[in-house]
């Protein structure tokens, strides 16, 4: 038996690739299928089953594309429609891969179609369930991505509540959890950073199985759970209808282009420059209009997060060789459309003599200086609100890259503006898209709070209201 967790830091997603006797399965694949393929070739096994625990919102999963290649055939739980060829299995329905068993718990609540798939190995012992998003370390699956009609999220909570103690908890406490995702997706809101761990300590220390009641269990689990980013609801249906072929995406994005051909690229199909530079290194020389979106962060989530509309023609400026990651992560949470990358990188933009812009970025001595010069400047924290209210500036407003969608509208482009994150990573997106939309005087805080809180500057640590945006 060959059970392993294929974990993707970025997405903080687990794929998983079981293996018996020639046998094997993949469980939430992602989009790029290679890996399992070849996976499965060099143990000399044929991959047989693709089991998903439901539509996936936060990445496009590898299903369709997977089973063309290999043959295999797609699993949902009950009640899932797909506009593809997939084997909907009923609730307690049984597959074998070698001499395991892969018995299928329709686990709604996350999603209504959110299935739990349980291996029992050679002997007939429970040994682990892969959970999806029904169960994660720490934490359990949000309620609110799937409200139709008169359902509501306290709805969906309660039938969650009903899968976990019904078809979850009765296990026995040795039985391991492989969960879908851990700390840093949005998919729950106080996942672990471990990936997996036995029923039983979950038990013990998931503020969710604890709960001593279902209306305990419903008001915790919905409390504090900020709006989905907007990609998830067009994830979800890219899911369920199916999408282009990867092969078909690289083919399209992979075309180096020259500086004068990126260009001219650019001004014909009005195509977003996505720069994937680190943040510090973007600053220092860019070309005028586009975005930082680093590939070293959590890339794929903001590019979801921020850019609204999937079909955007995209042309991206990347460190020499890392124009296929990028477009495979993209890809992974459904922006398709890549048209090309600056082949050489903004060092041949500079030498073929093009324009470029910068963006300031002074330290948190600096910024200690500024504020304590002038009270009044504009100073942006970009973080999460959970972030902003556990600790903060008295001296800075809230405004989450988030929703920077929404809050641009408040930003007056004749003034000047500092802005902050945890790190640098998010400034520097803020900040390249204020200055992409007109907003001249940004200037990034390098080492965000967490430089800052080096300085003398006046914090605090508890909750308190926000502070309204000067006119």
């Amino acid at each position: 038996m060959k059970i392993e967790q294929i974990y993707t830091g970025c997405l903080a997603e687990a794929a998983y690739y079981i293996e018996s006797k020639g046998e094997a399965a993949i469980i939430d694949p992602l989009r790029e299928v290679e890996p399992y393929l070849k996976k499965a070739a060099q143990h000399g096994a044929t991959i047989k089953y693709i089991f998903e625990t439901h539509f996936h919102a936060d990445f496009v999963s590898g299903h369709v594309d997977l089973a063309e290649k290999s043959g295999a055939q797609i699993i949902y739980g009950p009640t899932a429609k797909t506009n593809f060829e997939s084997h909907i299995a009923t609730d307690g329905e049984q597959f074998k891969i070698g001499d395991l068993t892969i018995t299928v718990l329709h686990t709604p609540g996350h999603t209504p179609e959110s299935t739990t798939y349980l291996l029992t190995d050679a002997h007939g012992k429970d040994y682990c369930i892969f959970t999806g998003d029904t169960l994660f370390i720490g934490d359990v699956g949000r309620p609110d991505l799937a409200q139709k009609g008169t359902l509501t999220m306290e709805d969906m909570a309660a039938t969650l509540y009903d899968s976990l103690h019904n078809k979850i908890m009765v296990l026995a406490d040795d039985v391991i959890v492989y969960p879908a995702h851990g700390a840093g997706s949005a998919c729950g809101k106080n996942m672990s950073k471990e990936t997996f761990d036995t029923l039983g300590h979950q038990k013990e220390v998931n503020y969710a199985l604890k709960a001593s009641s279902k209306e305990q269990f419903i008001e915790e689990v919905t409390a504090g759970i900020l709006p989905p980013p907007q990609y998830f609801a067009k994830n979800a249906a890219m899911n369920k209808g199916g999408y282009e072929s990867i092969d078909e995406v690289f083919e399209k994005g992979l075309i180096a282009l020259a500086p004068a051909e990126f260009e001219e690229m650019a001004n014909q199909t009005g195509a977003l420059i996505l720069d994937t530079r680190d943040p510090q290194v973007f600053a220092q020389g860019f070309i005028p209009n586009s975005v930082n979106i680093g590939l070293n962060g959590q890339f794929a989530p903001w590019v979801g997060a921020l850019i609204t509309d999937l079909k955007q023609e995209l042309l991206l400026v990347t460190d020499e060789g890392k124009a296929e990651e990028a477009i495979t992560r993209l890809a992974r949470v459904g922006y398709d459309n890549t048209i090309g990358y600056l082949e050489g990188g903004i060092k041949a933009w500079k030498a073929a003599g093009k324009e470029t812009d910068q963006i300031q970025s002074i330290s948190a001595a600096e910024f200690e200086s500024v504020i304590n010069g002038n009270p009044e400047v504009n100073a942006l924290d970009v973080r999460k609100p959970g972030e902003y209210e556990a600790e903060h500036l008295e001296a800075t407003l809230t405004r989450p890259l988030d929703y920077i969608n929404d809050w641009t509208a408040e930003i007056n482009p004749n003034e000047t503006y500092y802005i902050h994150c945890a790190g640098g990573y998010r400034s520097m997106i803020a900040a390249s898209i204020l200055k992409a939309r007109g907003v001249e005087k940004v200037i990034d805080v390098a080492g965000g709070y967490g430089a800052i809180k080096n300085t003398s500057l006046k914090r605090t640590d508890f909750a308190c209201p926000s502070k309204a945006m000067k006119a």
